[in-house]
C-alpha cells in the first residue's frame, strides 16, 4: 500500500505562510523573469487563469480582481518542502521525495485505520509548517497518485463525495485525504468512470490524445484494456500503467534518487545583453552553481556546454543562436576548471551585434566522484596530482560552506563580477542580464537579513 502526500498549491500556500493577508485571494507565482503563471491559488484558478498564462496577459486582474502576483522565490520553496517532507515521513516507513511538493509514502505492513493516520499528519503538517496538503492511498503508486487526484477533485469537479475516504478537520475543514482500498467497487468504478484518462500518472498529452481517438476517454475505459494488447499498440511503459491501475505494483519505491546524467543551469536575462564582458558575467554564475550542484551530488563533470540565445519572441531583433561542448583534459568538479571551460567556450560562439536573451552551461558525461583518470603530464602544477586535488577540494569545500552560512554569491570566481561597482536607483546591481524579480517576497527562513519581525 501506497500514500502519495503533496502539498496544496505549494509555491502559493509557502508565501500565504508569511503572508496570511493573500489568503482567499488570488494569488500568482510567476516564472523567471516575471514571465507566467507557475502555480496558482484555488482563487485564481476560478478567474480561469491557467498554468503557463503569460503575465502580460493577466496583469489587468490586478486591478478588475485584486489579483497578487508574486515573483518565485525558490530558496523559500525549497526550504518550506524539507520541512514538510521531514514530517510527511512519519506517516510510513520509507518515502521517495518524489518533487519539491509530492512525496510517495509505503504504508506496507503498517496496521491501524490509514485515515486516521493521514489525519493526523496532515494536521500536523498544517500546524507545524502551514502547509495543506493532500493525501491519497492505492495499493499502487499510480493508484495512489490518482487517488490524491480525486481527493481533490471529487466533489468540485465530479460531483461525488463518498463520506467512507474522507473526513473533516477539527476545524470543520475537509480533510483531503482518498484511500481507494475502502471504497466499494461500485464506488470505484464511478470515480474511475468520471475521471478523465489525461489524469492517469504517465499519461501525457500525446498519448492521451491517441488514446482517446481510440476511444478510450477514461480512467475506466484505460483499466479495462488488456495490458498486453496496450504494450503492443502502445508500449510497455503504459502496459505497466495499466497493470498498476489493475492493482499489480510493477514501480517500487526509489529510496535514492537516481545519478544525474547531466546538470544544467539557464536563465533568460531581465533586458537583451550584447556585450561579453556582461555575457561572461553572467557565464561564469551559471558555471559555478552548476559546479555547486555536482560537489553536492558528488560527482565530476567530463564535458561542459555552453550556450547562448537571441529571443524568438523580439521579431525585430537578428537572430543568432549557438552552442558548444568543450571537453575536459580529466573529469572535475573545480569551479574555476570548469568556468574557465565554459569561458573558452563562450569566446568561440560569441558573436557581437545581437540582443542576447538566454545563455546556460550544461555539465555533461558526469562520473562519481573519486574516478580517476590519467595521463601524461601536459604542463600541470608540479604538485602530484592526487595532492592538488586534494588542496584545492579544500579549497571547493570552504567556498561552498561560505556560501552556504552567508549567503549565493559570497565568495565567487572575480570574472563573475562585482555586484556593488555600480548600482541602479532601486539599489539592486545594475547588471542587465541578472532576472526580474521585482515581486520577490522575503528569504524569510533562508536569510537573516530577511526574517520575519513581530512587533508588539
Amino acid at each position: 500500500m501506497f500514500a502519495l502526500v503533496d502539498g496544496n498549491n505549494f509555491y502559493v500556500s509557502a508565501e500565504r505562510v508569511f503572508r496570511p493577508d493573500l489568503n482567499g485571494r488570488p494569488v500568482v507565482v510567476l516564472s523567471n523573469n516575471d514571465g507566467c503563471a507557475i502555480a496558482r491559488s484555488n482563487e485564481a484558478k476560478a478567474l480561469g487563469i491557467k498554468m503557463g498564462d503569460p503575465w502580460f496577459q493577466i496583469k489587468h486582474l490586478e486591478d478588475e480582481a485584486g489579483l497578487v502576483a508574486l515573483s518565485a522565490n525558490f530558496a523559500l520553496y525549497g526550504d518550506m518542502s524539507d520541512r514538510m517532507m521531514s514530517l510527511v515521513a512519519g506517516l510510513g516507513h520509507r518515502q521517495e521525495i518524489y518533487s519539491i511538493d509530492e512525496s510517495f509514502v509505503d504504508l506496507t505492513g503498517i496496521r491501524g485505520d490509514m485515515i486516521r493516520r493521514s489525519r493526523l499528519i496532515r494536521q500536523r503538517v498544517l500546524q507545524w509548517t502551514g502547509i495543506p496538503t493532500c493525501i491519497g492511498i492505492g495499493p499502487t503508486k499510480t493508484l495512489a497518485k490518482l487517488a490524491n487526484h480525486i481527493a481533490k477533485t471529487a466533489e468540485r469537479k465530479l460531483g461525488i463525495y463518498p463520506e467512507q475516504f474522507n473526513g473533516h478537520g477539527q476545524d470543520g475543514s475537509i480533510a483531503q485525504i482518498c484511500h481507494l482500498g475502502l471504497l466499494s467497487e461500485a464506488d470505484r468504478r464511478t470515480l474511475f468512470e468520471r475521471t478523465e484518462v489525461t489524469e492517469v500518472w504517465g499519461v501525457g498529452p500525446r498519448i492521451g490524445k491517441q488514446l482517446k481517438d481510440s476511444g478510450i476517454a477514461t480512467v475506466q475505459d484505460l483499466v479495462r484494456l488488456d495490458p498486453v494488447t496496450v504494450a503492443r499498440r502502445w508500449s510497455v511503459v503504459l502496459e505497466r500503467t495499466v497493470r498498476e491501475l489493475q492493482g499489480t505494483p510493477c514501480i517500487d519505491l526509489d529510496h535514492e534518487p537516481p545519478a544525474k546524467q547531466q546538470i544544467a543551469c539557464t536563465r533568460s536575462f531581465g533586458r537583451p545583453v550584447t556585450e561579453q564582458a556582461e555575457l561572461a558575467q553572467a557565464i561564469t554564475e551559471f558555471a559555478s552553481r552548476t559546479a555547486e550542484k555536482l560537489r553536492r551530488h558528488k560527482q565530476q563533470a567530463s564535458q561542459i556546454l555552453t550556450f547562448v540565445r537571441t529571443s524568438p519572441f523580439r521579431r525585430q531583433d537578428q537572430q543568432y543562436s549557438r552552442s558548444m561542448v568543450w571537453p575536459l583534459v580529466r573529469p572535475t568538479q573545480d569551479t574555476a576548471v570548469l568556468v574557465n571551460a565554459a569561458l573558452e567556450a563562450l569566446k568561440a560562439i560569441y558573436r557581437p551585434g545581437f540582443n542576447y536573451a538566454k545563455a546556460g552551461v550544461m555539465l555533461m558525461d558526469l562520473v562519481q566522484e573519486g574516478f580517476a583518470q590519467g595521463e601524461l603530464d601536459w604542463g600541470e602544477p608540479s604538485l602530484p596530482n592526487d595532492q592538488n586535488t586534494k588542496n584545492r577540494s579544500r579549497v571547493m569545500g570552504a567556498m561552498d560552506s561560505l556560501n552556504t552560512r552567508y549567503g549565493r554569491g559570497t565568495v565567487k570566481l572575480a570574472s563573475g563580477g562585482t555586484e556593488h561597482a555600480r548600482l541602479n536607483p532601486t539599489g539592486m546591481p545594475a547588471s542587465r542580464w541578472k532576472m526580474r524579480q521585482e515581486r520577490r517576497t522575503p528569504g524569510y527562513t533562508t536569510n537573516w537579513q530577511e526574517l520575519a519581525v513581530v512587533k508588539g
